[in-house]
């Protein structure tokens, strides 16, 4: 019996406290819309609300979604939560709004920081460390999702302390100490993430289609993630996982145990407290069955058994009765007693097994329905599992149709993506082979020789093989600097004209093609020549490199006396006499007119002497050649 009241008490306090405690997850989330000192942000509150939800739905024992979070409010969440974590096996923070990379390190940017300078962020942002400490306790699983690689504003007005410190684009690569950490990013480390056209971002809104799938692996969970968003953005977003998992399936939601018969129906936990009840059998477990199911189908078959043992309790109390008087009628009998006392208790005797006998067949009547309402509840119950059994096939068919239809949907949509690809690459090139075939023929007729040459030399003056002005003469420099471009670039274009070919050859060039060459006393800096300007005291050599000035040594001067003497008496001397270099002929011909002498006109007749110069015959009289 006492062993009896120990199985009784068990069960009562296994109807009170339920079933064992599962394994405790928790989240955070956080959305920063509202920011005070750059432009609001539309989506991170909504995509907050999204993923909280979500959360919940997954079975999460604690969510706390938390808005537009300033300084103190930030740190206090933060520290809660990890409280919260040193509890949990699964622990998951969510972070929606700006974030920053300063020196390959990243922080979250609560909705009332300013920012004025780069060292600001020790003080009014929150490093990604920080985070990974507030899940480091959770046993099992550490995630961190930040949906925080926007085009930060905050950088562009930012002032440097220091002209070297880096202020990154998006968030920096990051690689997590801990074991069993993941950290995804909504973008690539070093490129951002978009906010999309709707009330949630492309990556949260895939997050919460792949993420809560039962028994689905978190690595792959976010591979889905990572295609949804590409084929979202026209793929110029591309999500990223940071960190590692050991080798068996970590889903965020576990999967569904694998059917392997007929499946429990809806009431599986109230038919198993029926049955443990059934086996008892007392009155007290039914009463306590009752207290905790008031109505339904086991209600009222545990109804039906508290009436089969009130039932037994009346025909056990009729027969103690019946035995009391057949006892007590034995007694007067022994005793002799008076016939009307033993009259009385054949009576009562006789009363006693009558109330007997009825409480036996209402026993009998209540065993009956007992038994016919336990059947009818195996039969509900059979025809239940069958019912859900049938939907359950259901639903599977259903959904292996849905996924195949869905794959195939997939996969005609890639094809299509495929030929349409195929099909625009073929009418570009087909493009460029037309317009390649035709530009020779229909452009040149519309414009001059002078006109040609113009834009031929201003496009060799952006690639650096012209030094002087484009302006329209195809000169010999013009030709010169078309052939330092076929020089560099590899071509081979006739330099005596300026064409069509040459002109599409240098626009197809991005920089620089010629390298840029200065004068003696210029130095190249970028595209352009600078002056070598040297410091006091030196000059520019022939290798274009300052050298100090040499000192000039003293000259000593020489006896001027002896020159000065010998230029007096050069100055002097009298002229040496020196001919004249005029000729006189005659009859034995010419000569040159003697040393000392000239020619003189002479007023005798002509052909007197017979004297004449080098113009003799001119008609003005003849010359004689006069010595003194």
């Amino acid at each position: 019996m006492g062993a009896f009241r120990w199985f009784s008490l068990f069960f009562f306090i296994w109807l009170t406290c339920g079933s064992a405690h599962a394994e405790r997850r928790v989240a955070l989330v956080i959305g920063n819309s509202a920011y005070k000192n750059v432009p609001k942000l539309a989506n991170p509150v909504n995509d907050a609300a999204l993923v909280g939800g979500m959360l919940g739905k997954a079975g999460f024992e604690n969510v706390e979604v938390k808005v537009d979070l300033g300084v103190p409010e930030m740190r206090k969440a933060l520290r809660e939560f990890g409280m919260r974590a040193r509890d949990a096996e699964v622990a998951v923070i969510y972070y929606a709004g700006h974030g920053i990379e300063i020196d390959g390190n990243n922080y979250l940017i609560p909705t009332d920081a300013v920012l004025e300078v780069d060292t600001d962020v020790y003080d009014e942002a929150f490093a990604l460390d920080r985070v990974l400490a507030t899940v480091e306790p959770a046993k099992q699983l550490r995630l961190v999702i930040l949906d925080a690689c926007r085009d930060n504003p905050f950088a562009k007005t930012m002032k440097r302390t220091v002209a070297a410190r880096a202020i990154g684009r998006g968030l920096a690569k990051i690689e997590p100490t801990s074991p069993n950490t993941m950290i995804a990013f909504a973008a690539k480390a070093g490129s951002t993430a978009s906010d999309g056209d709707s009330k949630n971002s492309p990556f949260t809104a895939a997050l919460v289609e792949r993420l809560p799938t039962p028994g689905l692996d978190l690595r792959k969970a976010f591979g889905f993630v990572r295609d949804d968003v590409l084929k979202n953005t026209s793929y110029r977003q591309e999500p990223y996982v940071y960190g590692s998992l050991g080798g068996e399936d970590v889903p965020l939601v576990p999967a569904k145990p694998a059917a392997t018969g007929p499946q429990a129906s809806p009431d599986d936990a109230v038919r198993r407290d029926y049955e443990l009840a059934l086996q008892i059998g007392t009155r007290e477990v039914w009463t306590a069955f009752l207290a905790k199911y008031t109505d339904g189908f086991y209600a009222s078959l545990a109804k039906g058994q508290l009436s089969r043992i009130a039932a037994e309790e009346a025909r056990a109390a009729a027969a103690e009765k019946a035995r009391q008087a057949e006892d007590e009628k034995t007694r007067l009998s022994a005793e002799r007693a008076k016939k009307a006392e033993q009259d009385k208790a054949a009576a009562a005797a006789k009363a006693a097994e009558d109330a007997r006998l009825a409480a036996e067949k209402a026993k009998q009547i209540e065993e009956a329905k007992a038994a016919a309402a336990e059947q009818r509840r195996k039969e509900a119950e059979a025809a239940a599992a069958k019912a859900v059994a049938e939907k359950q096939a259901a639903e599977k068919a259903l959904a292996d149709k849905i996924a195949n239809e869905k794959a195939a949907a997939e996969l005609a949509a890639q094809k299509q993506a495929a030929e349409k690809q195929a099909a625009e690459m073929k009418v570009k090139s087909d493009s460029e082979q037309k317009v390649a075939a035709l530009a020779p023929t229909s452009s040149q007729p519309t414009l001059s020789p002078p006109e040609m040459a113009k834009l031929v030399q201003s496009e060799l003056r952006r690639v650096g093989c012209l030094t002087g002005t484009g302006d329209g003469d195809w000169n010999a420099t013009s030709q010169r600097s078309l052939t330092l471009f076929n020089k560099y670039a590899g071509t081979k274009f006739d330099t005596k004209l300026a064409s069509f070919d040459a002109l599409d050859a240098i626009k197809a060039r991005q920089g620089r093609v010629c390298p840029l060459v200065c004068d003696h006393g210029f130095r190249a800096d970028g595209d352009a020549c600078v002056k070598i300007t040297c410091r006091s005291g030196y000059r520019v050599n022939d290798d274009n490199e300052c050298e100090k000035v040499p000192e000039k040594k003293p000259v000593a001067r020489e006896d001027q006396k002896p020159r000065d003497a010998d230029r007096k008496q050069t100055e002097t001397a009298p002229s040496k006499p020196q001919a004249s270099g005029q000729i006189i002929c005659g009859q034995a011909g010419c000569r040159p007119v003697r040393s000392g002498c000239r020619l003189e006109r002479s007023s005798a007749a002509p052909g007197s002497g017979s004297t004449g110069s080098s113009y003799a015959g001119n008609g003005m009289g003849g010359l004689v050649e006069v010595c003194r």
